[in-house]
């Protein structure tokens, strides 16, 4: 994970908003995958928001789209807000 990688988790409800900041590398796109199994049990949709991140790397992009069938047992809808979302969001929508 990169060294300044950072991710700020808050729950409201049924929904979960996730901060990331710093630089999103491989490593990174693995520790947000955990947090999203780990935290989406009930959660009806998740919000990531991107303004804090500096660097997306394509390896951290392609990572985390390479894995999100580690999410298939949610029942959320995945919405990346942001400056960068574009950046680290899968390039089909995602409902899981």
């Amino acid at each position: 994970m990169a060294s300044n990688f950072k991710m700020h988790i808050c729950r409201k409800g049924r929904r979960l908003n996730v901060r990331l900041a710093g630089d999103f590398d491989g490593m990174s796109a693995c520790e947000l995958l955990n947090i999203l199994r780990e935290n989406g049990e009930g959660v009806r949709q998740v919000l990531v928001n991107t303004s804090g991140l500096k660097t997306v790397y394509s390896f951290g992009r392609d990572t985390f789209e390479k894995n999100l069938h580690l999410l298939k047992d949610q029942s959320f809808r995945l919405v990346f807000t942001g400056q960068k979302a574009s950046n680290v969001a899968p390039e089909r929508n995602m409902f899981f």
